[in-house]
C-alpha cells in the first residue's frame, strides 16, 4: 500500500492510544500533525525520529471559535488535509447526580462540539478533493455502558450516530467516515479503575486480555488506507471481545 505523503491530523496524539496511532500513521508512510495542548517526551522522541512527516500544533479542542484558523493554518503550512482521526477526549469519572454541571459542559464540549466543528473545517479540503478520511475514536462505553461514566458515554454515542449521518453526506464526494471503538486498554484514560474492576473485564474477554493501543492503531491505520475505499459508516470495536 502506497500512502504517498498524505497529509494527516491526529488530536489527542502526544500520549496514550493518540501517540500509538501517530507512530504507526508515520511508520505507514503518511505525514501527520499531531495536535494536542502541550507536547510530551515521548512525542517529540518520535517527532525527532521522524524530522520530514511529522510536526506538533498546539491545539484546544474545547476552544471551538479558533478552530477555523486553526484548519487554515494547517493546510497553509502542510497543503490539504487527507484525512482526520479524532482521538481527543477528556472524561470525569462519577456519578451523574454528584458530578458539577461545569465537568460535564467541559466532557460534551471537548469530546462532541470541539471534534464536529474541527472536522467540518478539515473536511473541507477533502471535499474538494473528491478523497478523504475520517475516523472518530468513540468507545465500547457508548453501547455497553459502565458506572461512572454516563456523560463520557454519552458524548461518545453521539460521535458514533455523528458518523453515521457523516458518512451518508460526504460518500458520494469520495470521504469515508467511520468509527473505531476500544475497549479497555492500559492508558491514562483507564488509569482510575480499580484492580478488581480490570480483571472483571479481563474475564470477560473471549480471548482473556486487554486490547493494546497498537492493536486499535492498526484498525486505524486499515480505515485510512486504500484496501478500506468502500468501508464508511461504521464503527469498527477492538475490545479483545469483551462486549461479546
Amino acid at each position: 500500500m502506497s500512502t504517498d505523503g498524505k497529509l494527516l491530523v491526529v488530536t489527542g496524539a502526544s500520549r496514550g492510544l493518540g501517540l500509538a496511532i501517530t507512530r504507526h500513521c508515520v511508520d505507514a508512510g503518511y505525514r501527520v500533525v499531531g495536535a494536542a495542548r502541550s507536547p510530551t517526551p515521548e512525542f517529540e522522541a518520535l517527532a525527532k525520529s521522524h524530522p520530514n512527516s511529522l510536526r506538533f500544533r498546539e491545539l484546544d479542542l474545547a476552544a471551538t471559535t479558533a478552530h477555523h484558523e486553526w484548519a487554515r493554518e494547517i493546510e497553509k503550512q502542510h497543503g490539504p488535509v487527507y484525512g482526520l482521526v479524532n482521538n481527543a477526549a477528556t472524561a470525569h469519572d462519577g456519578v451523574l447526580a454528584t458530578m458539577h454541571d461545569s465537568e460535564i459542559a467541559q466532557v460534551i464540549q471537548t469530546n462532541v462540539i470541539g471534534t464536529i466543528i474541527l472536522t467540518k473545517y478539515l473536511l473541507r479540503p477533502m471535499l474538494l478533493a473528491r478523497a478523504g478520511r475520517v475516523i472518530n475514536v468513540a468507545s465500547i462505553i457508548a453501547s455497553t455502558g459502565f458506572n461512572g461514566l454516563s456523560v463520557y458515554g454519552a458524548s461518545k454515542a453521539a460521535l458514533l450516530g455523528f458518523t453515521r449521518s457523516l458518512a451518508r453526506e460526504v460518500g458520494r464526494a469520495g470521504v469515508t467516515v467511520n468509527a473505531v471503538s476500544p475497549g479497555y486498554m492500559d492508558t491514562q484514560m483507564s488509569a482510575g479503575l480499580t484492580p478488581d474492576q480490570l480483571n472483571s473485564i479481563v474475564r470477560r474477554s473471549p480471548l482473556g486480555e486487554l486490547a493494546t493501543v497498537d492493536d486499535v492503531a492498526a484498525a486505524i491505520v486499515y480505515l485510512l488506507s486504500t484496501n478500506a475505499q468502500r468501508v464508511t459508516g461504521i464503527d469498527f470495536t477492538v475490545d479483545a471481545g469483551s462486549s461479546v
